[in-house]
């Protein structure tokens, strides 16, 4: 009997000053119209790799993936080292468990078609596969070394034993269903509740070199598009479907290896509500400096479905002042009103907020939320919350 469906929704509210995080095809800042109006945009994509990047702060690289399009001349690397094979026959080799895979090559040696998503130890555990016979195989003929190298069946690796960002964000290899890892996590295209509007910073830079009474003028001139905007950023995290990703193959909560799947799981969405949460994508970073923290962090466990609050911010904030705050007011009443009005009562739901408890802001929170938690704090009390339910559950089959 599979796990009940349990979501995890991550409601973020954060102010961002004069910056370009995300930009178009004419550099300037995304943008999207909502409740008619012009909002500063983020999107999806930038924010799951602004994400991702924070993992490798923060985890060790072999529980890690990596994107790319080098898959086979990473291959190829790790079998050199691992064989000590001259180069020509360490790519001669990942070539032939490139397309034992199915995955098609690219026009440059080393390179694939198209980006590949595959775990460290997944790779590590395909070049295993040839390595104590690497010599012997790079002897054999072509006919015979595509032969020997179909049946290793590299693709079992690639099959389980994800890692979580992989987990987490899945991968699409259109060509090769059985690679396919559907993603556990959805994160919408982060939007300001408020209309804003492009802006333009007229930039000159000075010549060092160049003497003051023989040559007036800047070295450079140009501008950057901007805007600044208090953002709502929201994602969620299918854990059953996060925990599927993880176990792979197995049926139990651990594995012949003694992989604690159900733990992984829950710690993994721990992972992701503190990189989401921290993370900020990096577009013109040097010339902004435009990291900030959230002022708030709402997390939300539900076992029906999904839920963007987005709709509090359909009217779009006035722009007078207290923006942030009004749109915590906004954000409380549409989780308070959604509750009402659908009866999807939350299993869980916990706050972080750097707003005035006492204030008006904060006790909607309250009303909302429950009472306000440090960041860490909120990370325990969803940690304990998924862990009992995952055990109910367990004890249940």
């Amino acid at each position: 009997m599979p796990h009940p469906r349990l979501f995890v929704d991550v409601h973020v509210l954060q102010t961002v000053p004069p910056a370009n995080l995300n930009r178009d095809d004419q550099g300037n800042p995304k943008e999207a119209y909502f409740g008619g109006v012009r909002r500063s945009r983020v999107s999806s994509q930038a924010w799951k790799r602004a994400t991702r990047m924070h993992f490798t702060e923060r985890m060790a690289a072999d529980d890690l993936a990596t994107r790319t399009r080098r898959f086979s001349g990473d291959l190829a690397a790790r079998l050199r080292r691992r064989t000590g094979l001259p180069e020509k026959s360490a790519d001669r080799l990942a070539n032939a468990l490139v397309t034992a895979l199915g995955i098609t090559p690219g026009k440059k040696q080393g390179d694939t078609a198209y980006l590949f998503f595959y775990g460290h130890r997944q790779l590590d555990a395909v070049a295993e596969l040839v390595a104590d016979r690497a010599a012997e195989l790079d002897a054999l003929p072509d006919k015979e070394l595509k032969k020997q190298i179909e049946e290793l069946d590299a693709q079992q690796h690639f099959r389980s034993g994800q890692p979580l960002d992989i987990a987490l964000f899945g991968r699409m290899v259109a060509d090769i269903p059985a690679l396919r890892v559907d993603a556990a996590t959805q994160v919408a295209h982060a939007l300001s509740t408020h209309a804003v509007e492009l802006e333009f910073d007229y930039f000159t830079a000075v010549d060092d070199r160049v003497e003051k009474d023989q040559e007036s003028g800047a070295g450079m001139i140009g501008t950057i598009g901007f805007n600044s905007a208090t953002l709502y950023r929201y994602a969620t995290v299918g854990l059953h479907q996060l925990r599927h990703n993880l176990r792979g193959d197995a049926t139990d909560a651990t594995d012949a290896t003694g992989a604690d799947h159900d733990g992984a799981a829950v710690q993994g969405v721990a992972e992701f509500v503190t990189s989401f949460a921290r993370s900020v994508p990096s577009g013109y970073k040097n010339s902004f400096a435009h990291r900030t923290l959230p002022s708030l962090v709402a997390v939300v466990v539900r076992g029906d479905q999904p839920v963007n609050l987005v709709s509090a911010f359909e009217e779009p904030v006035a722009a007078s002042s207290g923006i942030a705050t009004r749109s915590a007011q906004r954000l409380a009443r549409e989780h308070a009103v959604s509750v009402s009005t659908w009866g999807d009562v939350p299993s869980w739901a916990g706050a972080c907020h750097s707003f005035d408890a006492e204030s008006a802001a904060g006790a909607e929170l309250t009303g909302a939320f429950g009472a306000p938690v440090s960041f860490p704090g909120l990370l325990s009390g969803l940690r304990e919350h998924l862990s009992g339910r995952v055990a109910e559950a367990g004890a249940v089959r």
